[in-house]
């Protein structure tokens, strides 16, 4: 019979993907994927930050080794779980957080919902192609499940990202959209209600140069720390390129070395 602690871990595996565990580490970074996205990339990005900072990724229902579980349907459904599996590993530890995109939107409200509820934030928070959620619009946009596939398919074409093996695959498609459009429905029913209470963390702020103009600077009316904003060659999805993300990683690892003396 498993030990409590044992179904604890299994628990944390489930939702939390570390592929590089370093348990001597001083800081904890977690990720977020964007919509549609799995959590080996960010995951993978452990093996080249240095073993003071252990690297996770979260890692949704409905994909990956949690295929055989229903999506989420809800932001709070996403939020309460993440914080309930996080909760035990990030007490005794600081920590940040990093989301792109969709991701980013999750990982603030896992912050927010962190430190309302257990006086717990992250000591740097990394925003990534991402507006504000009280400056977001997706709501004014046409139903996902109102759109055909072929609308479907050029949306995320024009957003890039996602490798042509898979959209030109009838195979992968047939496992990709459903994720796509099971997360796209979560972020169009959100509804976002500004705190009272915000967080008090620094906030960066990376996009891509060809992105259309953002709300970065209103990231501002979410915490009482400061905000910089960093833009970096490429798309929606710049990070994929080899010298955005080792821009990237080193400057989220100087923050985090920054705030461990300050």
């Amino acid at each position: 019979m498993a030990s409590n602690k044992s179904v604890e871990e299994m628990g944390t595996k489930r939702v939390v993907n570390c592929l590089y565990r370093h348990p001597e580490a001083s800081f904890k970074l977690i990720c977020f994927p964007w919509a549609g996205g799995g959590s080996n990339h960010f995951a993978k990005w452990g093996k080249h930050f240095h073993h003071s900072i252990e690297v996770s990724s979260i890692r949704l229902p409905g994909r990956e080794s949690r295929t055989n579980e229903p999506f989420a349907t809800t932001m709070d459904q996403i939020v309460a779980e993440i914080s309930n599996t996080l909760l035990p590993i990030l007490q005794d530890i600081p920590f940040a957080f990093f989301g792109h995109s969709m991701g980013t939107t999750i990982a603030f409200m896992t912050a927010l919902h962190l430190k309302e509820n257990y006086k717990l934030q992250p000591v740097h928070f990394f925003v990534s192609s991402a507006n504000p959620p009280h400056k977001n619009n997706i709501s004014s946009h046409p139903s996902i499940f109102s759109m055909s596939e072929e609308q479907i398919l050029q949306f995320i074409m024009n957003a890039g990202g996602t490798p042509k093996e898979v959209l030109e695959n009838k195979e992968l498609l047939e496992i990709f959209l459903p994720i796509f459009k099971a997360d796209a429905h979560i972020l169009q029913n959100f509804v976002f209600v500004k705190p009272a209470k915000t967080l008090s963390c620094d906030i960066t702020c990376f996009s891509g140069t060809e992105e259309k103009a953002s709300e970065t600077e209103a990231w501002k009316d979410l915490t009482s720390g400061s905000v910089d904003s960093y833009k970096l060659p490429g798309d929606h999805f710049y990070l994929i390129k080899p010298s955005n993300e080792t821009f990237i990683i080193n400057y989220m690892t100087k923050c985090l070395e920054v705030s461990h003396f300050s």
